[in-house]
């Protein structure tokens, strides 16, 4: 079976991405949870060759980097990728823009699933991003149908996403009617109900993780058990 290695629920996006994946298309996994420390390189390094989450171990195979995994599960399992060549290809393309773009909406909106933060002056870029977040959806949503990116069925491309649904609710950012909507739908999946019941249930705090927040704005509520 495979293995799954992530960190924090609560803070870990990267981890949510194939975890999400996984359960949606019921692909059976362990799942291994690391805590986030101050310096992480030494543990995480003993199953990750980049010492970052996540990192998937099937047998004596390891997949690093989300997008090497979702691949190598591609690869394995029906459903990973849109059947549908145009869709494959929206899929394929706005995943891979996730995972190397947005960085003002990442680092300004740092992923904390407990938290609910009121953003102070953000950078402009922010706007940026989240217009060019709001129109790759609404591309998708149109094309294709919805309710889903790529129409009915949940894809990977989603799973890339679905972190960002939960900085629309941490941060109350505004996006148009059709974006708002396919939040709500990523927010209500039981595996991302799931996952965030687990994020709130931690009761570690890193204090890297924490102190992001504070670079753009403060904490008005915390559903985070102590």
């Amino acid at each position: 079976m495979y293995q799954l290695f992530i960190a924090n629920k609560n803070y870990s996006s990267w981890s949510l991405r194939p975890w999400l994946l996984m359960q949606q298309l019921s692909i059976p996994f362990d799942e291994k949870l690391q805590q986030f420390q101050v310096d992480n390189y030494d543990n995480f390094r003993q199953f990750s060759p980049t010492a970052k989450v996540p990192c998937l171990h099937d047998g004596d195979t390891v997949v690093w980097e989300s997008l090497g995994i979702v691949e190598y599960l591609a690869e394995r399992h029906v459903g990973v990728w849109p059947a549908d060549a145009a869709a494959r290809n929206y899929a394929r393309c706005a995943a891979s823009e996730m995972h190397a773009g947005f960085s003002t909406l990442r680092n300004v909106c740092t992923m904390n699933c407990g938290a609910r933060v009121q953003l102070h002056n953000p950078p402009t870029e922010l706007a940026t991003d989240l217009t060019r977040l709001d129109e790759l959806w609404r591309q998708g949503l149109n094309q294709f149908g919805g309710p889903f990116l790529t129409g009915t069925s949940f894809t990977a491309v989603d799973a890339f996403f679905a972190p960002v649904a939960f900085r629309v609710q941490s941060y109350d950012l505004k996006l148009s009617e059709n974006g708002m909507a396919y939040v709500k739908h990523l927010l209500a999946l039981p595996a991302m109900q799931a996952w965030y019941q687990a994020a709130l249930l931690e009761s570690w705090r890193e204090p890297g993780h924490e102190a992001e927040m504070g670079l753009y704005g403060s904490i008005i509520k915390d559903y985070r058990h102590n």
